[in-house]
């Protein structure tokens, strides 16, 4: 009886696995790419596969390359050599992103040695991302972001040459950033923000090619190495970073700087707002105690943001800060300024200047009673001072006691 089970059961398998072999006899799609394809989906969760997904199109009773309309959605494929009639297609780009997918990314992946894009963003993948997938040679995108994978990053990523766009943010990712990243010559995005990662930047002028480096949320430490001249964005939040900040002198094109939540200490020097295309500046709660502003008579200056708030910069309150005609938003709150507010900072307020913070510092004088005219949809806030303020300015609410103010230690 046994016996008359076991071949009923393997007569059972071996027609399933007929069966689901035979669409793709005639297929023009590379049979190893339909493998990967149909590895993918096996891997996730079915539960999460919704009926508006892409992945709920994949109905592998048809050619995923030789159907049009709404199937297969989310691939493309090559496009085969007709005089060549042996030739078949092959997956060149995978999309799946939003699709709400959970589960695990298959080895398999490493397969579709064809495969240009691979998009798995805003989905629930878990586990680590596949050695694999450094047989992708040919790869120019790689968007993994918002995701659960974990692990380390793939030791040998940098043989994916060809790379364009890195984007694994938002994961469980931890580990050191693999030294072989600087191999990717071709790279002009990398984010590798929010993730467990520690150790240090490594040297990254090789790629230069970058415009785009965001790091932020992580623990990575140690000092600034330096960076590609072409990069535009540079985002290295919420670390362990420390040093001086000299490094950054000499990208003349970066438009966006947020250096903020780190342990950087020494100056906020000159160089910095010399930069002509910085328009994005923050550096707050840092380690900062010298702050230095040019003088801009350059009406070229693309500066509109600036927050150097929660550091321990002291002195007067820069004037020139007045000679940036795009600046409109002004954080210098929770330092150790004093000192009068320079007059020139009132005839910006309310015109060009749209919101200025100057809480928790010793800041004395007064403040002038025909702000209450001008101060309309204005942000921002003067509290925690030893300010003498008109009646009526909510900007202004809060002051310190005469007796804290007089008392020596303010902060």
């Amino acid at each position: 009886m046994a016996r008359l089970v076991n071949s009923i059961f393997f007569t059972f398998l071996y027609i399933s696995f007929i069966y689901t072999l035979s669409p793709y006899v005639n297929a023009t799609t590379s049979q190893s790419d339909i493998q990967v394809l149909v590895a993918i989906k096996t891997s996730i969760d079915p539960f999460s596969i919704t009926p508006d997904s892409f992945l709920s199109s994949w109905d592998f009773n048809l050619d995923p390359c030789e159907i049009t309309g709404a199937s297969f959605l989310g691939i493309l494929c090559t496009v085969p050599d007709q005089v060549d009639t042996n030739a078949t297609s092959r997956i060149i780009e995978i999309d799946l992103e939003g699709d709400g997918l959970e589960g695990f990314l298959t080895s398999s992946i490493g397969n579709l040695t064809e495969l240009v894009s691979l998009n798995l963003g805003r989905n629930k993948f878990r586990g680590p991302v596949p050695e694999s997938i450094t047989n992708l040679r040919k790869l120019t995108t790689l968007q993994l972001n918002e995701n659960f994978f974990s692990g380390s990053l793939v030791d040998d990523i940098g043989v994916l040459t060809k790379l364009e766009t890195l984007d694994v943010s938002n994961n469980r990712l931890s580990g050191s950033i693999p030294s072989s990243i600087t191999s990717l010559r071709s790279l002009t995005r990398l984010d590798l923000s929010n993730n467990e990662l520690t150790g240090k930047i490594p040297q990254l002028n090789g790629l230069w090619q970058l415009s785009s480096f965001d790091i932020s949320n992580n623990q990575i430490y140690g000092n600034l190495p330096q960076f590609p001249l072409k990069i535009k964005t540079l985002s290295l939040s919420h670390n362990l970073l420390s040093g001086h900040i000299t490094p950054v002198h000499k990208l003349r094109h970066l438009s966006t700087l947020d250096l903020s939540d780190n342990r950087f200490s020494g100056g906020i020097n000159k160089g910095i707002f010399m930069l002509p295309e910085l328009s994005h500046v923050n550096v707050s709660v840092n380690r900062f105690t010298v702050f230095e502003v040019v003088e801009f008579s350059d009406k070229k200056s693309q500066l509109h943001t600036l927050d150097v708030h929660a550091n321990r910069l002291h002195g007067h309150l820069p004037v020139n800060l007045v000679t940036y005609p795009n600046l409109t938003e002004i954080n210098l709150g929770h330092n150790l300024f004093s000192g009068e507010i320079p007059s020139e900072y009132w005839s910006r307020l309310g015109f060009s200047w749209r919101n200025l913070n100057l809480e928790y510092n010793n800041l004395e004088g007064s403040v002038p009673r025909e702000l209450n005219r001008t101060l309309e949809g204005v942000q921002g806030s003067f509290e925690h001072n030893c300010l003498i303020c008109p009646k009526g300015l909510q900007l202004c609410h809060g002051q310190r006691t005469a007796s804290e103010c007089h008392g020596g230690d303010h902060n």
